[in-house]
């Protein structure tokens, strides 16, 4: 099967505003509000994938973002740093952008919902056990890079996990989901059956690993489906992420 990864160069509407939580150019979030209902919702940060390399950005989570606020949340599209064998530059951005983004957008209830795609869904479920806030209500991590050392041994992207550390994974126990605790908030994996970009198996041994994580397996769904407007797994996306905004609340 062919991947269809048109989602990634796609046209969204422009952000409502861009808000910066530190002095880096990379360390932005652009932000699009929600309708009336997005007061009562948690802020929805998505952290984007294209396996920690600096080629890839927000800009592709635009439609994805665009249609959450669409359906009544608030959403902030993050940026961070991405620099090939300095993982901690990219964790210590998406901490301090959990951390800081919810004082600095308005139109949401206080709490928060992290979304992640692919590498974004390891960074994640990563800091919500690594660098937890009160606010962080629930994790959706959409066909995420749940298990370093899995990835590594699949040679996913190429070797994208050793050239993110530049170590061998198993020697950064510290960095990889499946390693840690679980995490203290609900969390919902959406992964494709079809993915061949990141295979089920590996968001299989997160949750084998973490009884409590809810795992969605979308039949005949690919890689960019979760992210993808157009899909019918993105509605999948839309209901998880409804229900884990009512199990905090």
């Amino acid at each position: 099967m062919s991947e269809d990864d048109s989602v990634l160069t796609r046209a969204a509407r422009p952000p409502d505003a861009t808000v910066a939580y530190g002095a880096d150019r990379d360390q932005i979030a652009d932000v699009r509000f929600g309708d009336a209902r997005a007061d009562a919702q948690p802020l929805v940060l998505i952290l984007h994938g294209g396996f920690w390399r600096p080629e890839y950005d927000r800009a592709h989570t635009g439609p994805m973002a665009e249609a959450i606020a669409d359906a009544g949340w608030t959403v902030a599209s993050v940026e961070f740093r991405r620099v090939p064998g300095k993982p901690d530059v990219t964790l210590d951005d998406v901490a301090s952008a959990l951390a800081t983004l919810p004082a600095k957008v308005a139109h949401h209830d206080g709490r928060v919902v992290l979304i992640g795609h692919s590498a974004g869904g390891h960074l994640a479920l990563w800091v919500a056990v690594a660098r937890p806030q009160s606010s962080l209500a629930g994790v959706l991590a959409l066909a995420p890079v749940a298990d370093l050392q899995r990835a590594d041994a699949l040679y996913l992207g190429n070797g994208a996990t050793r050239l993110f550390l530049d170590v061998d994974p198993a020697t950064r126990p510290d960095v990889d989901p499946r390693r840690l605790a679980p995490p203290n908030v609900p969390v919902t994996i959406v992964h494709g059956d079809r993915d061949e970009t990141v295979p089920i198996e590996v968001g299989r041994s997160y949750a084998d690993a973490h009884r409590a994580t809810k795992l969605v397996a979308v039949e005949g769904a690919g890689h960019y489906g979760p992210i993808d407007p157009l899909t019918s797994t993105f509605a999948i996306v839309l209901d998880e992420l409804g229900a884990l905004s009512r199990a905090g609340s």
